[in-house]
């Protein structure tokens, strides 16, 4: 048996280098053919914009086009394990988030995919915090304000949702942890009829993206009374953090970034990292990010995979303290 590893070595040693010589030509021809970023939302919504104003730029940088292909369904679900089980070529990205990567794996014992055993992490895009929105004409004027109120009328106040188990819901659930109130969680199917009947004063608080509320609040349709990020928005500077409003350490975002399916060449995952990078400094995009609420953070895969990782962790946490449940 020592004889046979001492001869079959030198042979593994050899084909080791053939493979990594064929991969690092592989990626230097790298793309040859169009680039699919798998969207699990439907057409229109923040993802699904971003998703699009980053591949347009990538067609132009990677020479070949980038094809944005909407796979909405199930909890984003579908179009994740569709990705998940995607050729390991650089063909196939994710548009990955808060939703489909780090909470639906504390939501479901059983998923068709792993959020970090079947995913590369490729490049981190940025985030859009919420906004702790309520009716123009709400009592409260600040966050201490909506607090003290909240604990003067235990289950009185009424909070909505886009959905059972989505971001929006879990960041209430956060809110309702560390300030110990007592608000009913009143779930829509989608932002915007949340937001038309916070609106129409139906509801009296709401957690929603920077993206999707942000002309609301410019507008003076809904009044935000902070923001859910550690730092104040430069899109939103006078909207306090939470952070600042007394709840030390809240924070709470909807993230974006693309992850390619596990196995995916090292050299590929470099390059598109750096393309994508490359992409979030142009002034033109940054416009258009600030303008939707977006804050760019370009890095590294290895800084995104352990935002991936450290993000499951924190809301594990949540469902489990809330005993959030979805049918």
């Amino acid at each position: 048996m020592k004889r046979m590893l001492r001869v079959s070595s030198p042979i593994w040693f050899i084909l080791s280098l053939l493979t990594c010589a064929a991969d690092s030509a592989f990626a230097q021809s790298y793309p040859a053919r169009p680039v699919h970023i798998v969207v699990p939302f439907p057409p229109g919504g923040s993802t699904d914009v971003v998703a699009r104003l980053i591949g347009q730029k990538l067609t132009e940088s990677l020479g070949q086009t980038v094809v944005v292909e909407n796979r909405a369904g199930g909890n984003a679900i579908i179009g994740t394990e569709y990705a998940a089980k995607a050729a390991a070529d650089g063909y196939t990205l994710l548009m990955a988030g808060v939703q489909n990567l780090t909470i639906v794996p504390s939501l479901f014992k059983k998923l068709p995919y792993d959020p970090v055993r079947d995913f590369a992490p490729v490049a981190y895009i940025g985030y859009s915090p919420f906004f702790l929105l309520v009716p123009p004409g709400s009592p409260a004027k600040s966050v201490r304000d909506l607090i003290a109120l909240a604990k003067s009328k235990p289950g009185k106040l009424n909070c909505s949702s886009s959905a059972t188990g989505g971001s929006s819901h879990l960041t209430l659930e956060l809110f309702k942890i560390m300030t110990g109130t007592d608000i009913v969680h009143v779930p829509y199917k989608g932002t915007g009829p949340a937001l038309i009947d916070l609106m129409g004063g139906h509801n009296d608080l709401h957690f929603d993206s920077t993206v999707s509320s942000m002309a609301h609040v410019q507008g003076g349709k809904l009044r935000a009374l902070g923001v859910t990020s550690l730092a104040r928005l430069r899109s939103a500077p006078a909207v306090p953090t939470l952070d600042e409003s007394g709840l030390r350490g809240f924070q709470s975002d909807s993230w974006l970034g693309f992850v390619a399916p596990a196995g995916t060449p090292r050299e590929i995952v470099v390059k598109l990292n750096a393309e994508t990078n490359n992409v979030l400094k142009r002034p033109d995009i940054k416009a258009q990010m600030d303008s939707l609420g977006l804050e760019m953070e370009p890095g590294t895969p290895e800084q995104y995979g352990a935002k991936i990782k450290a993000e499951i962790a924190k809301w594990s946490k949540v469902v489990k303290e809330a005993n959030v449940k979805v049918d």
